[in-house]
C-alpha cells in the first residue's frame, strides 16, 4: 500500500514539474536581431536588451573604466559580410563580439573573436581585432531599454548607434567598395545586356565622371525612350554638370513620360528639380 501511494505521489510531482516547465514568461531582458543591408552585402546584430529599471545605469550597473558586455545575458554579437573598417579598424568579413568600456567622457570599443563567451566570461585580449576610442553622447531623454541601431545608412558608411539612459555612442563602420564596384560596371560593359542605368546612377550618387554617367543615362534611354525614371536621372546630372538648360528640357520630357504612365510621383520629382534651377 505504502508503494502504491509513494507511486502516486511521485507521478503528481512529475506530471507538475511538467506542466511548470510548459509555463512561458517574458525574458528580464529581451533579445533583438537586426540586419542592414550596407554596402555589397549587411550587418547583422544579436543582442540582450536590459532595461533601467530605475537604476543608474553608467557608472553603476555599468561601472567606469571596466570591460561591459554591451547589453546583457551572452555577449553581443555582430554580423559582417564583408571586410570593412569600424572606428578606422580594419576588419575582415565575419562574427565578431561586441565590448565597450564606458567612461564619462570617452568610451573605448572592442570587437572580440570570442563569439561563445557568455558576457565577459571568457574574454581573451588577445583574441581582440580592433580597439578604438569614441566620444559619448548626451542625449534630452532617457532611453528605457538598452537599443542598438544601425543609422546613417549611405553606400559605404554607417553608424552602429548604442544608446541606454541618457547616453549615447556612434561606432563608425566604412566600406572600400569602390575599387569592387568599377571592376563589375567594367566586366558587366563588355556583355549585350549592360546596366547603363545603374552605372550612371552610381556614378551619379557617389560623385565620380559625371561625363560618363550622363554617356550612360543617354544609352539606358535609347535602349528605352518611355524610361521618365532614366530621363529624371539624366536631368540630375546634366544639372549637377551645369547645364540648366539641358536639365530643364529633359526634366519636362520625363514629365511627359510619367504622366503618360499616371506616375504623379515623378512628376513632382521633375517639377521640383526644375524649380531648384529658376
Amino acid at each position: 500500500m505504502k508503494k502504491l501511494f509513494y507511486a502516486i505521489i511521485a507521478t503528481a510531482l512529475i506530471n507538475f514539474g511538467t506542466n511548470a516547465q510548459a509555463v512561458k514568461t517574458p525574458a528580464p531582458s529581451t533579445t533583438q536581431t537586426i540586419k542592414q543591408d550596407f554596402a555589397l552585402s549587411s550587418i547583422e546584430i544579436i543582442y540582450s536588451r536590459p532595461n533601467m529599471k530605475g537604476r543608474t545605469v553608467f557608472g553603476d550597473l555599468a561601472p567606469f573604466g571596466k570591460l561591459w558586455r554591451t547589453g546583457a545575458n551572452a555577449a553581443t554579437r555582430i554580423t559582417f559580410g564583408e571586410d570593412v573598417k569600424v572606428g578606422g579598424v580594419a576588419v575582415k568579413a565575419g562574427t565578431y563580439v561586441l565590448y565597450t568600456i564606458p567612461n564619462k567622457d570617452e568610451w573605448e570599443v572592442i570587437l572580440n573573436k570570442g563569439i561563445n563567451n557568455w558576457g565577459i566570461d571568457g574574454y581573451k585580449a588577445d583574441e581582440d581585432v580592433a580597439k578604438f576610442k569614441v566620444k559619448p553622447m548626451a542625449l534630452p531623454m532617457n532611453i528605457e531599454t538598452f537599443t542598438m541601431q544601425i543609422a546613417n545608412v549611405m553606400p559605404a558608411s554607417a553608424d552602429i548607434q548604442v544608446m541606454w539612459e541618457k547616453t549615447a555612442i556612434a561606432i563608425p563602420v566604412t566600406a572600400d567598395i569602390d575599387a569592387k564596384i568599377a571592376k563589375s560596371i567594367e566586366s558587366a560593359m563588355t556583355v549585350d545586356n549592360r546596366p547603363y542605368f545603374q552605372a550612371a546612377s552610381y556614378y551619379f550618387e557617389t560623385g565620380k565622371d559625371l561625363s560618363k554617367a550622363l554617356v550612360w543615362a543617354d544609352k539606358a534611354i535609347e535602349l528605352n525612350p518611355k524610361a521618365f525614371w532614366i530621363m529624371h536621372l539624366k536631368a540630375k546630372i546634366q544639372a549637377k554638370l551645369g547645364d540648366k538648360v539641358a536639365a530643364i528640357k529633359t526634366a519636362n520630357e520625363s514629365i511627359s513620360s510619367a504622366k503618360e504612365a499616371k506616375n504623379d510621383d515623378y512628376v513632382a520629382l521633375n517639377e521640383k528639380l526644375i524649380a531648384s534651377m529658376k
